[in-house]
């Protein structure tokens, strides 16, 4: 396996549902395929931003299966297989390597906290050695997402990690929203094993280093402004390009912040599809009300954002 194949932009894929909050798997498989059509290296399934920890492990299987099955190379898919039990994350991993995804995202179990490297490098270590007799193309990127885990991947696990399973780790994605963490990562871990951040704020120091991919919330929305954020620019041409993007993606985490990420993504996707059930979010996270969907919408105008329908360049 090419360790570095599909670098580039792979969105952390929103999660749309019904009103009885079951996946559409349809919708779900549309969305993938525009984003790839857009450009994107491949998509990544039931991360933070895809509302992962919230979908039982048959529920997080299935989706996967449906997306293959409705024409999403697997080999184009990274899929989130953490979990607070580790048999279902063997359970995850063996069963999206299985199917041939790119790579699996995994966390260590996250719900206790407080736990020592040597316990955070003990529990990923038995995940690896429960797949990889059966899976052995078995490939992970490790997953650090501190502010949302309670757990510190720290450079001490990585090393150990790395060490002991070179095969098996082709990257860490870096969500710390951290850009001087980030760069350390970079500079002690490229190329063998690629840092990738989840901040696209952050993407521009990055592709300085080298850093050539991303899992980026904000692809789903606006992919080719993510994507010319992992450009080093070479001509006046390409920094006003650059500029532009880095001045409406940051625009729209503006708005993310001012009404809650998570629901105002499912909004905005809602107004770009025309589709409500991306308006649904599942518990304990709450939907947008009418009037502050409304407020969304008129920014978004005011961001050039427009429904697919009528203005696909600019939203894909």
């Amino acid at each position: 396996m090419d360790h570095v194949a599909h670098q580039g932009i792979w969105p952390a894929l929103l999660t749309p549902m019904d009103s009885c909050f079951h996946i559409r798997n349809d919708l779900l498989t549309a969305h993938s395929k525009r984003l790839i059509g857009a450009g994107c290296a491949g998509v990544t399934l039931f991360g933070t931003t895809g509302e992962g920890p919230s979908f039982s492990v048959s529920e997080r299987m299935a989706a996967l299966e449906a997306l293959i099955a409705g024409g999403v190379p697997a080999s184009r898919i990274l899929v989130h297989t953490s979990a607070s039990a580790l048999p279902d994350a063997i359970a995850l991993c063996n069963h999206a390597t299985a199917l041939g995804v790119h790579a699996c995202l995994l966390m260590p179990p996250f719900f206790f906290k407080g736990v020592s490297d040597d316990g955070l490098v003990y529990a990923l270590s038995a995940v690896f050695e429960a797949v990889l007799p059966v899976n052995p193309d078995f490939r992970v990127v490790l997953y650090h997402i501190p502010q949302v885990s309670g757990l510190d991947v720290s450079t001490a696990v990585v090393d150990a990690l790395t060490a002991r399973y070179p095969q098996v780790v082709i990257g860490i994605k870096d969500s710390a929203c951290d850009e001087a963490h980030s760069l350390v990562w970079a500079h002690r871990f490229h190329p063998s094993v690629q840092v990738w951040v989840g901040n696209e704020m952050d993407l521009q120091a990055m592709a300085s280093v080298g850093s050539s991919g991303a899992v980026s919330g904000i692809a789903n929305i606006l992919p080719h402004d993510v994507a010319q954020l992992l450009l080093v620019p070479n001509s006046q041409v390409e920094v006003k390009a650059v500029a532009d993007s880095l001045a409406r993606v940051s625009a729209y985490l503006d708005l993310l912040n001012e009404h809650g990420m998570l629901p105002t993504f499912k909004a905005t996707m809602a107004y770009l599809s025309g589709d409500d059930d991306w308006l649904h979010v599942r518990a304990p996270l709450m939907p947008l009300s009418v009037s502050v969907v409304d407020a969304v919408k008129a920014s978004l105008l005011r961001l050039d954002v427009h429904p697919l329908v009528s203005n696909s360049h600019a939203t894909v």
